[in-house]
């Protein structure tokens, strides 16, 4: 007999709380999250506002964290930024796990050449440098916020097809899985009803940790400038004001920067918190 669902979920829920990383990147990502929804009310400015009186002012009273070269607030930037990177990230994981998903279930369950041919072709993908993949397809389409988000999760499905593709090949031969085919229930019904519930623990961990890759990937484009465009505000087009202004203004790279790398710490930490609780080779330690 199977671990009961409710005992094991507590289990689970018991393991992630023990650990203290984990908590930590949990508080983050939700300190992270209710930024991007409450930007409207806590910005203090307008982040489009140009204020030629105050033209990369130093971090102080009125503007925490300095201005930059048009006299806008960096903290409000910041914040609306916080919205663009995150909305990314969840928008380009979504499309990436579902399309990984589809792929990874039909070639898992079906095997044979549907196999064959979904699993070269994820090969062929792997093959391609994805960041060169994404920054060549962005020159053809365009650099809108919308493209970024939809090139970003078609480039990156690859490893939840393969996570997914292993797990069903495990599953299909579950007793309950026999069960259900003896009693009739369709291929639709056994990959989804069945097999997809048992199968979504290492998808979720992956996803969390996509999350912070398509974050830096937004990112890394707005700083190269075929990202998110000005005056929309972005971490990383923030980041590229403070190239060209590293000697007399270090607070358009310094502040973007550590946003960055908190968010990405964030995600890696509750991801990797979230692999640890659901690892069943721990659960029987745990019980006893």
């Amino acid at each position: 007999m199977g671990i009961p669902r409710n005992p094991l979920r507590k289990l689970m829920f018991r393991r992630l709380m023990k650990n203290k990383l984990s908590v930590a990147g949990g508080i983050i990502v939700a300190a992270l999250f209710l930024v991007a929804v409450l930007a409207p009310v806590i910005s203090p400015y307008n982040p489009n506002d140009i204020d030629r009186f105050h033209i990369l002012e130093k971090p102080g009273i009125h503007h925490p964290l300095g201005t930059d070269d048009l006299g806008r607030d960096i903290l409000s930037r910041m914040i609306w930024g916080a919205r663009i990177s995150l909305s990314v990230g969840f928008v380009a994981v979504g499309i990436a796990t579902l399309i990984g998903i589809l792929f990874g279930a039909i070639a898992g369950y079906y095997g044979g050449w549907p196999d064959m041919i979904i699993t070269r072709f994820i090969d062929i993908m792997l093959s391609i440098p994805t960041f060169f993949l994404i920054l060549a397809v962005i020159a053809f389409i365009g650099s809108g916020i919308f493209n970024i988000m939809a090139v970003i999760g078609f480039t990156s499905w690859m490893g939840v097809a393969r996570l997914v593709r292993a797990e069903f090949l495990t599953l299909k031969e579950r007793d309950y899985v026999l069960a259900a085919r003896a009693l009739g229930a369709s291929d639709m019904q056994i990959i989804f009803r069945h097999i997809m519930i048992n199968s979504m623990a290492p998808v979720l961990v992956s996803a969390v940790l996509g999350i912070a890759g398509a974050v830096l990937v937004e990112s890394a484009l707005s700083f190269l400038g075929i990202g998110v465009q000005p005056p929309t505000p972005s971490w990383g087009n923030i980041l590229t004001l403070g190239k060209d202004n590293i000697e007399i203004a270090w607070w358009l790279s310094v502040f973007p920067g550590l946003a960055i790398l908190i968010t990405v710490l964030g995600y890696n930490l509750l991801g990797e918190g979230i692999r640890d609780a659901i690892d069943p080779r721990l659960w029987e330690s745990e019980r006893k």
